[in-house]
Formats: structure tokens, C-alpha cells, sequence
């Protein structure tokens, strides 16, 4: 089957850390090469779309600002689409920070006077985070979170991710958030779509979570391809409810899905 359009995730699938997986540089040429447009969308909603571009031309893949997502730039979309008006109190990092001011959205750094709660991955959460994240909610702002993750890779091993700070704060009140935006939600398979511009049925999604990627490749009627490169592994498989329609090594097999 040829494709028209490709989600590829980036840590995990393209890269691990600052280093390129093997493989994957052929398999993004031979994608674009049989004519697929090539999405690059992570869930990781600290750095901007033109950071990423740098990043990975840094590692030898060329690509434009605009053939990159990630749960900021869907997140901030969505809030400045839906809550253009509103007040919005961040919990999370300066790069996504940088992001909703880039898109004129008003921030307060007053809680209590907020109309939108965000919630999202910050290496400097502590408690007066969680304490202002409650204040926030209790005063009755609409709570969001940027991504489910509650683990990411890190050159140390896997630490605390966004899903660990939106849990931390909505568990004070055992309140969940209305939306979170990332990978693999209904606004994140809009946003890969839009970019594409082609049929799902004519796509296919490529990484290494199940509950993430995959899903929402599932969910939006792409074709799915898990690899053993990053985060879930064979046993996951087994016990998830999530099947993907293909598990490979890496990108570097990418070629046994695309020649069928």
C-alpha cells in the first residue's frame, strides 16, 4: 500500500536522546522518496516547533517548523481557539510558557484569578506549584493538561512527565482536567490530519507508546506501527487493550510495513 501521509514520533522513535536511531534517517528518505508526506509530533510540550526543527537538523534530518507537532503546539492552538479571552494560569515549563505568549494568550501569575488551569511537565515543580494549581481549581478555573505521559526518557533513565504534574495537582481534589490535548486525543488527530492533508485510512502512525501513538492511530482509523525502540515493549502489548497493526525493531524495518 502506498501512503499518503506519515506521524512519526520523535524520542523514543527517531532519536533517544541526543543521539539518532539507526535506521531512521533511511526510513524517513524512503518515506519521502515514495512521495508520503512526513509528520514529526511529539508529546513532549516544552520546546517550540522551529526548536525542534533545529534539533533535528542537528541530526542530519532536514525539516521544516511547519511538518512538526507536539502537545504544546496543539495545546496552545486549542486555548487560543477556545479561551482567547480568558485568563490562564500555567503549571509547567518556561518553553511552553514561551509558546502561549508567542500566541497572545493572556497568563496571570495570580492563581485565584484565573479562568484556565494548565498543567504540564516542569523539571522545577514543587509545592507551591501543586499549591497554586489547587488554588486555581478551587477558585474554579477550567483545568487542562498538555499530555498523559506520566513517564519520559531521560539520559538518566525515565522520570516524572506531564500526566505525574497533572495528577499531583488534580488529585488534591480529586478532579480530572475537561481536556488533555496531546497524543491521543480527538484535537491531537485533528491537528496531524490538518497537516497532512490526506485520508486517515491513507496514513500510518509510527512509535513506541502504545497508549499514545498507537492510540491515536487506532482511534483515528490510521495505520499503526509500534517500535521496540522506546517505551512499551512486547509484554505491554499482552496487557494493553491497544493493538497495533505492526511491531518492528525500529525505523530501520520500516521498509516490511511500507512493501507490504
Amino acid at each position: 500500500m502506498a501512503y499518503e501521509g506519515a506521524v512519526l514520533d520523535l524520542d523514543g522513535t527517531v532519536y533517544r536522546g541526543d543521539e539518532l536511531i539507526p535506521g531512521a534517517a533511511a526510513a524517513i528518505d524512503r518515506l519521502r522518496t515514495d512521495g508520503t508526506r512526513t509528520l514529526f509530533f511529539s508529546n513532549n510540550p516544552t520546546k517550540s516547533r522551529a526548536a525542534y526543527a533545529d534539533r533535528l537538523r542537528g541530526l542530519g534530518i532536514d525539516v521544516d517548523p511547519e511538518w512538526i507537532l507536539s502537545a504544546g503546539t496543539v495545546t496552545t492552538r486549542f486555548l487560543a481557539t477556545e479561551h482567547d479571552d480568558d485568563s490562564v494560569f500555567l503549571v509547567g515549563s518556561e518553553g511552553l510558557r514561551e509558546q502561549f505568549e508567542a500566541a497572545g494568550l493572556s497568563l496571570v501569575d495570580d492563581a485565584t484569578q484565573s479562568d484556565v488551569l494548565v498543567a504540564s511537565y516542569d523539571r522545577e515543580f514543587d509545592y507551591g506549584d501543586m499549591l497554586a494549581g489547587y488554588r486555581a481549581l478551587d477558585a474554579g478555573a477550567t483545568f487542562y493538561g498538555t499530555d498523559p505521559d506520566l513517564l519520559v526518557p531521560h539520559h538518566d533513565g525515565m522520570i516524572p512527565g506531564s500526566g505525574a504534574v497533572i495528577n499531583a495537582v488534580g488529585g488534591i481534589i480529586e478532579r480530572d482536567p475537561e481536556r488533555i490535548l496531546g497524543k491521543p486525543s480527538e484535537e491531537a488527530q485533528r491537528a496531524a490530519l490538518d497537516v497532512l492533508d490526506a485520508p486517515a485510512e491513507r496514513c500510518l502512525v509510527v512509535g513506541d507508546r502504545l497508549n499514545t501513538d498507537i492510540a491515536l492511530g487506532e482511534r483515528a482509523g490510521m495505520t499503526t506501527v509500534l517500535v521496540r525502540s522506546g517505551v512499551s515493549t512486547d509484554d505491554d502489548i499482552e496487557k494493553s487493550d491497544v493493538r497495533p497493526d505492526y511491531v518492528i525493531d525500529s525505523l530501520a524495518e520500516l521498509d516490511t510495513v511500507l512493501d507490504g
